[in-house]
């Protein structure tokens, strides 16, 4: 089951992109312990801080896609670990910018659903902020 998370969180971000986070907070935990630490830089607890990073990068609009690469999982129990190479393209300033980030994602089981509740990846350039 952690394979079809991890398969929902890269749907959800592509569909970010076009600018519906509606599916990214549905694969994220609400809880105050979930961090991100994405390509924007910095690092965020909690999905009261997390939720704003995915709006205004949803508010890009970005297009494109990425898709999950050579996806490692470990698991047991009620968390599991998945590290892989998030590889695709985003549109900025009309160009296609190339993505090959390494990703590590780790999901927690809350009410029996597996839910995201670390995002880190390496830096964008043309994304980050710190």
């Amino acid at each position: 089951m952690v394979h079809k998370a991890t398969e929902d969180f890269y749907a959800a971000l592509n569909q970010m992109f076009a600018g519906d986070i509606a599916p990214m907070e549905k694969v994220w935990s609400h809880a105050e312990d979930a961090v991100y630490t994405g390509p924007t830089g910095g690092i965020h607890t909690g999905w009261a801080n997390i939720l704003p990073i995915w709006q205004e990068q949803a508010g890009l609009k970005l297009g494109g896609k990425v898709d999950a690469q050579d996806v490692q999982i470990v698991s047991g129990g009620e968390m599991a670990m998945v590290s892989n190479y998030e590889v695709g393209g985003n549109i900025v300033d009309g160009k296609l910018q190339q993505v090959r980030l390494r990703a590590t994602n780790i999901f927690r089981k809350e009410d029996g659903q597996w839910k995201m509740i670390g995002h880190h990846t390496d830096m964008l350039p043309w994304l980050a902020k710190q």
